[in-house]
């Protein structure tokens, strides 16, 4: 049996990419998706067709000139989903661009937009999840959107305080990240010895969220993200979903050591956590507490903006638009 078998038996694996080939390799139930993901997968000439059809999509649906390339973004993402969901059984998770993290109002017209495209192409609402950045205007829109059937997965996540807020919202599940808190503590605080994946800052964080939600009979979904390297995932076995990258799960699936489960909920609630009353001002406090959380944050939406970016002009470019 292989290590991803092996984790496979407590936790629900999904794969983060926009490559349907790899997707097709590991048929996991779930996929996530990104603006860096989706602009490596539309470099190859294989996913040419999928930016074509937006292309004229965009040109046809546009309100205005400035509408063009916001029509041709939404279609774009919603036919990489599209694509993805003819392979796997379970949801894909679809993002809300980054520029709209602190926009409340903006963020809920892009998500509905995104769910109008999927459920055109004949897609109903429950297989999708909609990405929103873990910002406290990120959990208002995703609490709207919940009481529409419009379920989301907040992503950014690297602390408590974002996920209390995202639970309060009620949305359907939350993607604490892994990776980027381990980068941030392997350079601001180098001397702290990370001798164990027990120990790594970003399993701690994720292991946490998993333990509050469970002790307090939370039903909002934990899916660890963001890993550096296949120890991390292991060390979370257990945990509701774990979105993997192609290269780590062809590790886990090239290992041989078992993955016993590390998180449980009979464990959880033996914890003595007291449950938090969050509010904006709480909210905003305790981010600003945690540098390391308030500076992954802002970070993640500006590299995910960024990449946004570079795909608008390569569309522009590519297509003389």
């Amino acid at each position: 049996m292989s290590t991803l078998d092996s984790l496979s038996k407590s936790t629900v694996i999904v794969i983060d990419t926009g490559d349907i080939d790899a997707i097709k390799e590991f048929s996991p139930r779930d996929a996530t998706t990104n603006p860096s993901l989706i602009m490596k997968a539309a470099s190859k000439a294989e996913y040419k067709h999928l930016i074509d059809e937006a292309v004229e999509f965009g040109k046809k649906n546009a309100k205005g000139k400035d509408d063009v390339l916001h029509q041709i973004l939404d279609k774009l993402f919603v036919n990489f989903g599209l694509e993805i969901l003819k392979i796997i059984p379970g949801r894909v998770s679809t993002e809300v661009e980054a520029r709209l993290s602190f926009d409340k109002e903006a963020s809920l017209k892009k998500a509905r937009h995104l769910i109008q495209l999927y459920e055109q192409a004949g897609i109903p609402r429950e297989r999708v999840l909609i990405k929103l950045a873990s910002t406290w205007e990120g959990a208002a829109a995703a609490k709207e959107l919940e009481k529409e059937g419009i379920h989301c997965n907040m992503t950014l996540m690297f602390s408590l305080a974002q996920a209390i807020a995202s639970s309060d919202a009620k949305a359907t599940l939350v993607s604490p990240f892994v990776g980027r808190i381990y980068d941030w503590y392997k350079t601001n605080r180098p001397l702290d010895k990370i001798e164990s994946p027990e120990l790594d800052p970003g399993v701690i964080s994720v292991a946490n969220i998993y333990n509050y939600y469970k002790k307090h009979d939370i039903k909002t979904e934990v899916m660890g993200a963001s890993f550096r390297y296949k120890e991390q995932i292991t060390a979370l076995s257990g945990c509701d979903l774990l979105t993997i990258s192609p290269q780590l799960l062809k590790e886990l699936k090239e290992a041989k050591d078992d993955a016993p489960k590390k998180l449980t909920v009979e464990a959880a609630k033996k914890l003595g956590s007291e449950k938090i009353e969050m509010e904006e001002k709480l909210f905003r406090w305790m981010m600003n507490e945690d540098p390391m959380a308030t500076d992954k944050l802002a970070e993640g939406i500006r590299l995910f903006y960024q990449d946004t970016k570079k795909l608008v002009d390569f569309i522009k470019k590519t297509y003389q638009i």
